[in-house]
C-alpha cells in the first residue's frame, strides 16, 4: 500500500471536491471559496491518491514566498487511522517549505484534538481562534456615528496597506478577488478621511460568514459588524475571532454570539508581527 500512495497537485475540479468534503465536515465554506482560493494560488492544493482514487487533500498557500499557511487538511473518513493522512501532512509541510524563502514562517489553524500532533511537526501554539454564531433578525441595523461605506470607495492600495498591518504578508492578489466576490459585501470605515477598518461578509452553505474583520478599535469593529450583519438578515451569521484580542471577545459577547467551533493558531518559525489588537475576525481557517 505504501508504494500505491501518490501525492501530487490537485486539479481545479478536485478543489471543488475538497470544498464539498469540507462542507460535510461542518466547516461551512463560502459559495465561491473554491474559485477564489484557486485563483489566489493554484499550486497550493495537494492531493493524496490511492489506487487512482482521491482520498485526501489540503492547501499549502504561499504569500509571495514570505509567509505560508497550511489549511484545508481533509482525509476521507474510511482512510483515516492508517497513517495515510500523516504522510500527506508531512509531504505538504515539506512542499510548502520549498515554496517559501529561507526562514519564512508557516501558520495554521488546527482543530484542538490534533494540536499535539501538529506540535510534533514543529508547530508552536499561539492562541485560539473561536467560531461564533448569531441569529440575525430581519430588522434594519441600528444607525451609528461611524462613517461606514462600500470598501470600493477607498483606493485599493489603501485597503491593501491596511490589510498588511493585520496579516503576515502582502496578499494583493487574494484581496482583489475576495473583496469583489459575488454574494458578498465589503465595507470600510472612514475616519479623518482615511481607512480605519474594513470587513467582508459572504454567503456560505449555511448562512453568512464575516471574514476578515479588521479595525482600529472596538467602536470601529462594532460599527462594521452591525452593517455586515445586516447582509445576513433572517439567518445565521458566523465570525471567527481570536481569543487573544480581548476587544474581539467583548464584541461577540455584546452581540450575544454563541461559540460553536474553534481552532488552535500555531506557527513554525517566528510568530509574525501583526497588529493583533486590530484583528476582530480572521479571514478564513483555510488560507489564514
Amino acid at each position: 500500500m505504501r508504494a500505491d500512495l501518490a501525492i501530487r497537485n490537485m486539479t481545479r475540479a478536485e478543489v471543488d471536491t475538497l470544498v464539498d468534503w469540507a462542507a460535510r465536515e461542518g466547516w461551512n465554506p463560502g459559495l465561491h471559496d473554491a474559485e477564489l482560493f484557486w485563483a489566489n494560488d493554484p499550486e497550493a492544493f495537494i492531493a493524496a491518491e490511492l489506487g487512482g482514487e482521491l482520498i485526501g487533500g489540503g492547501a499549502i498557500t504561499s504569500y509571495g514566498g514570505a509567509y505560508g499557511f497550511m489549511g484545508f487538511f481533509i482525509m476521507r473518513p474510511e482512510f483515516r487511522g492508517r497513517g495515510l493522512g500523516d504522510r500527506l501532512w508531512q509531504a505538504r509541510r515539506e512542499r510548502l517549505r520549498a515554496r517559501l524563502r529561507p526562514g519564512a514562517s508557516i501558520g495554521m489553524d488546527g482543530v484542538f484534538d490534533m494540536q499535539s500532533y501538529y506540535a510534533r511537526g514543529g508547530f508552536v501554539f499561539s492562541h485560539r481562534n473561536l467560531r461564533f454564531r448569531a441569529e440575525i433578525g430581519k430588522a434594519s441595523p441600528p444607525g451609528d456615528a461611524e462613517d461606514v461605506v462600500a470598501l470600493s470607495a477607498f483606493p485599493f492600495e489603501e485597503v491593501a496597506a491596511y490589510d498588511r498591518r493585520c496579516f503576515p504578508a502582502p496578499r494583493a492578489n487574494f484581496l482583489e478577488g475576495w473583496i469583489a466576490q459575488a454574494d458578498a459585501r465589503a465595507l470600510g470605515l472612514r475616519r479623518g478621511g482615511t481607512l480605519a477598518g474594513y470587513g467582508v461578509v459572504r454567503r456560505c452553505r449555511e448562512g453568512c460568514k464575516v471574514g476578515p474583520l479588521f479595525a482600529d478599535d472596538a467602536a470601529a469593529a462594532n460599527a462594521l459588524y452591525a452593517r455586515l450583519a445586516a447582509f445576513a438578515a433572517g439567518g445565521p451569521l458566523f465570525l471567527d475571532s481570536p481569543e487573544n484580542n480581548s476587544a474581539a471577545m467583548a464584541l461577540v459577547r455584546e452581540h450575544r454570539m454563541v461559540e460553536v467551533f474553534g481552532c488552535a493558531r500555531m506557527y513554525v518559525g517566528p510568530k509574525p508581527a501583526v497588529s493583533e489588537q486590530r484583528v476582530f475576525g480572521v479571514t478564513t481557517f483555510e488560507l489564514g
